[in-house]
């Protein structure tokens, strides 16, 4: 059987490792947009946390299998369609993950000064679509509007110290900008209450510790707490109690000015604010703050909802970023999708009303998780093609030529497709001018200028 995977982030690489794994003949294809492969293991994970991206690792195994092929700089949906994918593969998947990031819809939000999180990400972890970003870092003061592990992300880029950030990939010209940064307090404010973060206890904590930087919480927010989180999960347990834990403590011996010198930056967490409206400066050029509406929570846990009191507050801050998660688009008029979701309608990974067809990672469940959630989840959908190949639901009969008949439609379209040993080329590049700097790699962030390297 010829399977094709469209998207080389974790979800298309875990679901080929274990196709070719658990099925000894089977061919496997992977398509890439990007000259480069990985997904939001190169553009997503954080420069700072490099043993994440130790599972590129796992992926170039795959890839170097002999039954694996990986055409990057194809775009499906426009260099090739998923219907004539069809006509070349006994199989589809879809796993292209979620390209957008959800709109926060208040008036404002498109003022200079405010950025998503998906392209300020994108833009210091070297994603080519966001390299013009050029974010205005000169104020004093940013509101993250999210309280997730990329909201806390951000705020670790924005406050890190320089000497820690010049040994990450983090690529050059954000270094650059954030040596110029102003940024002095990071406020890290979401709709509901400390029982509801979606954070996890390795970013709280390593916030906490960040050199040079405070944490400010207000014992207030948590009041009445300990007993409230009595019957939740442990992982939920043990980062509440790090929150009341970091709240409740006092500068021992030292005085605040004493503290303050010693850490001049701070970062806090606010909690039950919904941000209303963002708002102009004077001149009307750019954002100077937000407008939050105070919210109270009805019901409890991770179903409790944010129903505004009627109270609100405002803010000031020079840079707003919006961390309220990431979306997935269509792909092909071809291929059925649930807008309101944001994901491909399906069961098990199995498109719905369209044999053959199936889906991965994000855009099968929606932008939540991580990389060992999406391995699960894409492990699930071949195991459902799988069991379609031996029930016989799949029909294997006809021959397909893979990709021999999609190489000659995309020649015909002046389409190059970029192998992995042609990613490999681009990678040693990217490792040699990272030497040089003492990081780990130089990311390239022109597409064009990845080509020129493999004489495309």
């Amino acid at each position: 059987p010829r399977v094709c995977v469209v998207g080389s982030g974790p979800a298309g690489f875990y679901t080929a490792q274990h196709i070719l794994k658990h099925h000894g003949g089977a061919l496997v294809d992977i398509y890439e947009k990007l000259p480069v492969p990985f997904g939001l293991v190169r553009f997503g994970v954080a420069p700072d946390h490099p043993e994440v991206k130790n599972v590129t690792n796992t992926f170039t195994q795959t890839a170097r299998s002999g039954r694996c092929g990986f055409y990057g700089n194809v775009t499906v949906g426009r260099d090739v369609t998923v219907p004539e994918l069809q006509q070349a593969y006994h199989a589809v998947v879809l796993s292209y993950g979620a390209e957008d990031n959800r709109v926060l819809g208040i008036p404002g939000e498109n003022l200079p000064g405010v950025y998503s999180a998906r392209a300020f990400v994108g833009w210091y972890n070297g994603l080519p679509e966001n390299q013009d970003l050029k974010p205005d870092l000169s104020c004093e003061t940013a509101l993250i509007l999210g309280h997730g592990n990329v909201a806390l992300d951000i705020a670790r880029i924005l406050l890190s110290p320089l000497q820690l950030l010049r040994k990450t990939d983090i690529t050059d010209s954000s270094l650059a900008a954030l040596a110029c940064s102003k940024v002095k307090y990071v406020w890290l404010v979401g709709r509901r209450g400390p029982l509801q973060v979606a954070f996890t206890i390795k970013e709280l904590r390593e916030m906490i510790n960040l050199p040079g930087a405070r944490a400010v919480l207000d014992p207030a927010d948590f009041t009445g707490l300990e007993s409230a989180v009595k019957d939740a999960s442990r992982p939920r347990k043990r980062l509440t109690e790090l929150m009341i834990k970091t709240a409740l403590e006092k500068p021992v011996k030292m005085q605040a000015a004493a503290a303050r010198a010693a850490a001049p930056r701070e970062w806090g967490l606010k909690f039950q604010r919904s941000p209303q409206e963002v708002l102009p400066s004077a001149d009307g050029r750019r954002a100077r703050g937000v407008r939050m509406a105070v919210t109270r929570l009805e019901g409890s846990g991770d179903s409790a909802k944010a129903i505004p009191t009627g109270d609100v507050e405002e803010l000031e801050c020079g840079l707003v970023l919006s961390s309220i998660g990431y979306r997935s688009l269509p792909l092909d008029p071809a291929v059925p999708f649930d807008s309101q979701r944001g994901v491909i309608p399906n069961s098990s990974g199995r498109v719905e009303g369209v044999p053959g067809l199936y889906c991965s990672g994000w855009v099968k469940r929606g932008p939540t998780g991580v990389i060992i959630t999406t391995m699960n989840d894409s492990f699930d959908t071949a195991q459902s093609l799988l069991e379609d190949l031996q029930g016989g639901v799949l029909d294997i009969s006809p021959s397909r030529e893979g990709f021999g008949l999609v190489e000659s439609l995309l020649h015909s379209r002046g389409v190059r497709p970029v192998s992995f040993s042609d990613w490999e080329k681009i990678d040693a590049a990217e490792v040699a001018r990272g030497k040089a700097a003492g990081k780990p790699r130089e990311k390239i962030v022109d597409p064009a200028e990845m080509l020129r390297i493999i004489g495309h």
